[in-house]
């Protein structure tokens, strides 16, 4: 793997740090739930090769940390993170986006607010679940994980999210990995302490965020909706899908489920590379 150039970068109550690969036009990739800019390391030296890839932790994961670590977080913040980095990167140029799941809200966010700045967005499985008709239910649901969360501590309140986002209501909350390389090691150990602010402070405010329908149908020829294809019935992938109906697009398939980006780098990254550019 190719060692990034390694910046930060001053936001709204915040910094940032990033990672830049390649050369050519800008990507930007968003990482969803704790991963940061690591979830990307099995992709982005071969998006190298034909793009310059901007990876980063968004404000309050990993290493782009907070002035306030209590402040609630909004996805239209996140959105205004990522549009600053679009202008230290891409000044003059409209970006490629790529989000996974919390990152693809914000994806999708973006080309909804600006879309000057946006040339064509993929997102794979937004769990934007206020487009389904049983979204009360997915707020429930939030309420639910806030509340364990509050009385119970972390590992309670992310079963009941897993057992939420899941198709038979048995996934279980994550293990940190034991017995790995130290990279990955280190990389599972951050996403572990990262998990709190997650389930506190992202959850809340993401999953219950309902997109600017009216825009997104006016936009839908830079928007490409992906679902995994191991994760039918599940949470996200079944917003994702009623959404592509709604708009009227083609929903693609990408390998592996609702995180095939770990475990099928390879074949997501070349899924991800044909969905940027037809």
């Amino acid at each position: 793997m190719t060692d990034p150039a390694v910046g930060t970068l001053r936001v709204n109550g915040a910094t940032l740090h990033y990672e830049v690969r390649g050369r050519g036009p800008l990507l930007l990739l968003i990482p969803g739930g704790t991963g940061g800019a690591a979830s990307f390391d099995g992709i982005a030296d071969d998006l190298a090769g034909a793009y310059t890839v901007a990876t980063y932790d968004p404000r309050g994961m990993s290493r782009s940390t907070l002035d306030d670590p209590e402040a609630e977080q909004h996805v239209a913040e996140h959105a205004e993170d990522a549009f600053r980095l679009l202008d230290r990167l891409s000044p003059g140029e409209p970006a490629r986006v790529f989000g996974a799941s919390s990152g693809a809200i914000v994806a999708v966010h973006m080309l909804t607010t600006r879309p000057e700045r946006v040339a064509r967005v993929v997102a794979h499985e937004p769990p934007l679940v206020e487009v389904l008709p049983d979204a009360a239910e997915h707020r429930a649901l939030v309420a639910r994980v806030r509340e364990t969360f509050r009385t119970q501590g972390l590992m309670p309140a992310m079963a009941v999210l897993a057992a939420g986002l899941s198709k038979d209501g048995g996934a279980t909350a994550p293990e940190a990995g034991t017995g790995l390389p130290p990279r990955a090691a280190a990389r599972a150990e951050r996403t572990m302490a990262d998990l709190p602010y997650f389930v506190g402070r992202i959850v809340p405010g993401f999953i219950t965020h309902a997109p600017d329908l009216s825009r997104l149908e006016a936009l839908s020829d830079r928007l490409v909706l992906a679902c995994g294809e191991d994760s039918r019935g599940e949470l996200p992938h079944r917003a994702t899908a009623f959404l592509a109906e709604r708009l009227g697009t083609k929903l693609r398939y990408f390998p592996g489920g609702h995180i095939g980006l770990t475990t099928h780098p390879a074949a997501f990254g070349a899924c991800l590379q044909k969905a940027l550019c037809d």
